[in-house]
């Protein structure tokens, strides 16, 4: 799904971006605070119009050419495929909410934010080079996962292999760069080692993830960590996660029967049916999380880690078989530990590309839990089962029509007035589909909604899976352009 700049309005997940390109939410704390550890107070007037104040102006072209600026929102994996689609002139928006896979096992130990999405659309875009490059070696290097077939014995020899610098993942990696990494391996190692009660599982890890935690970790920075990385690798990303926070972020979903689910793993794809629990202050580890600055994550509140065999999930190639939601998601929102509802304020570049350029694309992927993505998927999953087009295109708009109540700060209250301030063509105006897809496209549906259908055209893969292609997108972005002429 597009949106051109010209509307200003700025799409997003529920709690960021509302519309005219300001502020998304009624009720914003600052990111780098406490925001995910401590219970909130109730919100004022001043301090919503202190936000609208401290946006930073519209971002300059870094671009002098005449092709369009993109600014993407996806999440980790959906959206690399077709990332060369695109070209140079794009922005990446990724969430860092995600709490399954090797991620999972970082937070558990050592708290902070979820950088595997970033990690994952990191290594896409690093440049093709040579087999036998540094370039293409240092990206065998942090795409490297230990098996999850491992032991755990097994998977440590592995890990001590790489880190002291015996393991065969460093041959063609000049010593420079080579002992870059390495010492920061070598420091994530010794912030496990203070952890070591913890018991941190190599299992199903990437060495990619342990990079960027351990830059993270060391300059207390996201943004930082991202610049190293692609600095190392070559890589002309621009990426911004769309919260900027040394803490870990975590979201909740509230299901129309009322029901909610803890945890992005949980809500998309658990490993096993789980029922989220409160557990009280006793069963949680009594260290902290870090040294006693507690500035990255404490292990404080009443909700439960995450649970340990997240760890070992790995996306499947097909979603058909997921036990399906007992109801429709109702909305996405972020929780502290103490399981009420914040309100964190969005990454300042962010908003200042949303205002800035050109193209809004809703990428592809999970659509609940990467930020309310975008071109419509060419099949549901867990998240939207029996969904139709039409239901995806009402999902953002409504999400970014929503307007919070007013929330206690002893108990939150999840009850939310929706007032329709702008039409669903004030936040899309196109929407791209795969032709043969089983979701229903009622395009007389979306036309009547202001949002003009761009069917494509595709071949099955091997496996019999409809796939967005980049020469399709090219191709949809083209004719979409073309008529805007």
């Amino acid at each position: 799904m597009l949106h051109p700049r010209s509307s200003k309005h700025a799409p997003g997940q529920s709690p960021f971006v509302g519309s005219k390109g300001q502020s998304v939410s009624s009720k914003i704390h600052s990111a780098a605070s406490s925001v995910f550890d401590l219970p909130i107070a109730q919100d004022t007037a001043q301090s919503r119009d202190a936000l609208a104040q401290s946006i930073p102006p519209s971002l300059t072209s870094q671009h002098e050419d005449e092709s369009p600026s993109y600014l993407v929102v996806s999440g980790g994996t959906g959206c690399n495929g077709i990332v060369s689609a695109f070209g140079s002139n794009v922005t990446y928006v990724l969430p860092v909410s995600d709490n399954g896979g090797s991620s999972s096992e970082i937070i558990r130990v050592l708290g902070g934010p979820s950088i595997g999405d970033i990690r994952s659309r990191l290594i896409r875009l690093i440049p093709e080079a040579p087999p036998a490059s540094p370039t293409e070696a240092i990206r065998r290097l942090l795409s490297h996962r230990f098996s999850a077939d491992l032991t755990e014995q097994q998977a440590k020899e592995e890990w001590r292999d790489l880190v002291e610098g015996r393991s065969p993942l460093w041959k063609g990696i000049p010593p420079d760069r080579k002992e870059t990494i390495r010492g920061f391996l070598v420091y994530f190692e010794g912030e496990l080692l203070r952890r070591a009660h913890k018991r941190f599982s190599f299992r199903n890890g990437s060495v990619g993830n342990y990079f960027l935690t351990a830059v993270h970790l060391f300059l207390r920075s996201v943004p930082s960590a991202i610049f190293l990385f692609s600095s190392i690798t070559g890589s002309k990303a621009h990426i911004l996660p769309v919260l900027v926070t040394n803490h870990t972020v975590t979201i909740a979903a509230e299901l129309v029967n009322g029901s909610r689910i803890v945890g992005q793993c949980e809500i998309s794809h658990p490993v096993a049916p789980l029922t989220p629990r409160i557990v009280v202050r006793s069963e949680l580890d009594d260290e902290p999380a870090l040294d006693e600055e507690h500035d990255i994550d404490d292990d404080v509140g009443v909700l439960p880690k995450s649970p340990e065999h997240n760890s070992l999930f790995a996306k499947p190639e097909q979603d058909n078989s997921e036990v399906p939601l007992e109801s429709r998601i109702q909305r996405v929102y972020y929780i502290n530990p103490y399981g009420q509802e914040v309100f964190p304020r969005p990454n300042s570049e962010f908003l200042s590309a949303l205002r800035s350029l050109d193209v809004l694309v809703y990428s592809v992927g999970s659509l609940w839990t990467s930020i309310i993505p975008c071109l419509v998927n060419a099949h549901n999953d867990r998240e939207t089962g029996g969904y139709t087009a039409a239901d995806y295109v009402l999902a953002v708009t409504e999400t970014l029509n929503r307007h919070d109540g007013q929330k206690s700060s002893a108990q939150p209250s999840f009850a939310v007035r929706m007032t329709p301030d702008y039409p669903v063509s004030a936040f899309i105006t196109h929407l791209v589909y795969l032709r043969g897809t089983t979701i229903e496209v009622d395009e007389l549906t979306l036309t009547a909604l202001g949002v003009k259908c761009i069917a494509i055209d595709c071949q099955p893969n091997d496996k019999g899976k409809l796939l967005y292609t980049p020469s399709d997108v090219k191709l949809a972005l083209a004719q979409i352009f073309d008529e805007s002429d």
